[in-house]
């Protein structure tokens, strides 16, 4: 099966072309600047990423008629199970619609896929978006009434690693207790419970800090920021999001960075370290508590996860819980081809997006 896959970032466009497993080739489209400065809102770079999509498959003697499907990744959508979905006119609108976040560089990619899908005939699916939700109710109860949490996680990462981790272990990934930890740009930890992850952490609100999020943050002095007349609403949302986890404490999100400059003696780089790791350590705890303590591992992934600084100082705390397992790097690519192999194999049942 010929499978080509999408992933954008805000700068760039990943694509990749899978025959089942196997990937047989990949390109990073690194956009023009200048046009991305004049063209900020996703939707209105549509033209140029998908002709320069095009050119790069064309480049390459890639026929978008050889292919049987194209799986992208889904941008800010409702909250849906984990699954692999049928790219469809409700989730399009979706991922345009304000009320899930509004257009992002993900739900651009969707609207490609889409796009060659009607033009090529070929099926268009995505597959474990960031809003994927299987938290159990009573994880969604916060300490005020009226807001509840909700569920944005790094879940098509998630979601993969673990399977590999099930398999490594021994045993279906539905019939075990996993802690899965992602360690990238942005954070996130799971509970998994044969097979759903039933609560997480989004270091955008709660949980521990990343490299430039805050996670969980003391709500009085949050409260005292808001109203203190230094900030406009959009300039908080926009430090919270892009300038505060070990950012604001290093003014680096480059971990690797922060590792040298400890070597170097540097001491706020070496605390911010320590309470980094610290921080992942305690919610893996938590989260082993959901898991009522029988939990059969805990797995690290993530661009983190590569080297031994980050892993050894989490494993300290940790270690007596489960078996560490660790799994560095991001499989996004890999992980939307093989959701859409399982349907396109019959080993399992696309699932149909609905308002």
């Amino acid at each position: 099966m010929k499978i080509l896959v999408f992933n954008f970032g805000s700068t760039s466009s990943k694509i990749a072309v899978y025959e089942d497993h196997d990937e047989v080739f990949s390109k990073t489209i690194n956009h023009d600047q200048e046009f991305l400065a004049t063209h900020r809102i996703p939707i209105e770079q549509f033209d140029v990423r998908e002709a320069d999509i095009l050119k790069a498959l064309e480049d390459n003697n890639l026929s978008l008629k050889d292919f049987d499907a194209v799986c992208s990744r889904a941008g800010l959508i409702r909250p849906v199970a984990s699954g692999t979905y049928y790219i469809n006119e409700q989730c399009v609108a979706d991922a345009k619609d304000m009320n899930y976040g509004g257009m992002q560089p993900h739900g651009l990619a969707l609207l490609i896929a889409n796009d060659i899908s009607k033009e090529y005939g070929i099926p268009a699916f995505f597959c474990d978006p960031v809003s994927t939700d299987e938290m159990s109710e009573v994880a969604k109860i916060t300490g005020y009434a009226p807001i509840k949490r909700t569920s944005r996680f790094h879940a098509l990462n998630h979601k993969a690693i673990a399977r590999k981790c099930a398999a490594d272990i021994g045993k279906p990934y539905e019939e075990l207790n996993l802690i899965g930890v992602h360690l990238g740009g942005g954070t996130s930890i799971a509970a998994h419970a044969h097979g759903r992850c039933i609560d997480i952490t989004d270091c955008s609100v709660d949980g521990p800090m990343s490299m430039d999020r805050p996670g969980g943050l003391p709500i009085d002095e949050v409260i005292n920021m808001c109203y203190s007349g230094e900030y406009e609403k959009a300039e908080l949302k926009r430090l919270f999001k892009q300038d505060a986890g070990m950012f604001s404490h290093t003014g680096t999100k480059d971990m690797r960075e922060i590792k040298a400059r400890m070597a170097e003696g540097d001491k706020a780089c070496e605390m911010a370290f320590k309470a980094f790791c610290y921080q992942h350590a305690k919610y893996i705890g938590a989260m082993a508590a959901v898991l009522k303590f029988k939990v059969d591992g805990i797995f690290l992934t993530g661009g983190i996860a590569h080297g031994p600084e980050v892993v050894d100082e989490i494993s300290q705390y940790v270690e007596g819980i489960a078996p560490i397992y660790v799994y560095a790097g991001e499989n996004e690519m890999q992980s939307l081809a093989e959701g859409a192999l399982r349907v396109l194999k019959g080993e399992a049942e696309a699932l149909e997006y609905k308002a």
